[in-house]
Formats: structure tokens, sequence, C-alpha cells
């Protein structure tokens, strides 16, 4: 399943980026690292972004870049 399939409310662990050069390079620095969890805190009104909680802190991320992230609902 793909982070970007999530809906408002649900907590997922980060298994996979499907991403390369510059932009792997960014999510990993927001910290979507192998095994992190994150919660869905709220969708725009037309569904892009979205806005995570990931490892304490709040940050958007748009639906183009969450497709790229593979997870696990738990």
């Amino acid at each position: 399943m793909r982070l970007d399939e999530v809906k408002k409310g649900n907590k997922v662990k980060v298994l996979r980026l499907n991403a390369k050069g510059k932009l792997l390079y960014k999510l990993l620095d927001m910290g979507f690292v192998k095994g992190a969890f994150i919660e869905i805190i709220r969708e725009a009104p037309l569904y892009d972004p979205m806005e995570l909680k990931i490892h304490n802190y709040n940050l958007t991320l748009r639906k183009s870049e969450a497709k790229l992230i593979e997870i696990e609902i738990i």
C-alpha cells in the first residue's frame, strides 16, 4: 500500500521509499526512513496536500511524493 491511499486518522509504518536522486534525499531528510511511524492528521479540501505527523513533528506532503512511500497500516 502507498501513503497517498491512506485516509485521515490512520497510523502507518514506512516500509520502503521508491524515490531516486534528490527527491529520495529530501524524503530521508524529512524523516521518512524504514520503520518510521506516521499519523495522517488531515487532507486539504481537494485531497492534496496532506498533513502528517512523523517523529513528533507535523509536515505537509504532496500526493505525488506520498505515492513513492510504501507503508503498512498498524
